[in-house]
């Protein structure tokens, strides 16, 4: 069992964000579409935290699973619904998160320019950034 990473242990300190929404979660390794939707939950200059409900994954054996590991390793593309901006990267873990969410783990592709990166998560909604009271 691996051990949880502390912030001092981390590549770049996570952001908590408001969600944003993601469509069209394709793995460029099998030219499939993987899942309808999801929705960004954390994002940090080397990758975002993925939240995505098992009925938006089109193939069943993802559906059916309480594991996807299988997609470990996989080349990923989708499109930041808010911002009309399409990204990509590598999935590097996957959880079951509970109540049929799994939580999907994704670092940026090497072709993203560090400075871009950190740039698109300054963008980012804060955590209560757009909560109305």
């Amino acid at each position: 069992m691996k051990a949880a990473i502390n912030d001092e242990q981390r590549i770049a300190q996570r952001k908590c964000l408001d969600p944003i929404h993601v469509s069209d979660i394709t793995s460029l390794d099998q030219f499939s579409t993987l899942a309808r939707t999801g929705t960004i939950v954390d994002a940090s200059s080397s990758g975002l935290l993925l939240h995505v409900d098992r009925k938006e994954f089109i193939p069943k054996v993802l559906r059916q699973n309480l594991n996807i590991d299988c997609i470990v390793g996989e080349y990923v593309k989708m499109e930041i619904q808010e911002m009309r901006l399409e990204i990509d990267g590598k999935v590097t873990r996957t959880r079951l998160a509970g109540q049929g969410v799994f939580e999907i783990a994704i670092e940026f592709s090497d072709s993203a320019p560090e400075y871009w990166r950190e740039c698109l998560v300054d963008l980012l909604p804060d955590k209560g950034e757009f909560t109305l009271e």
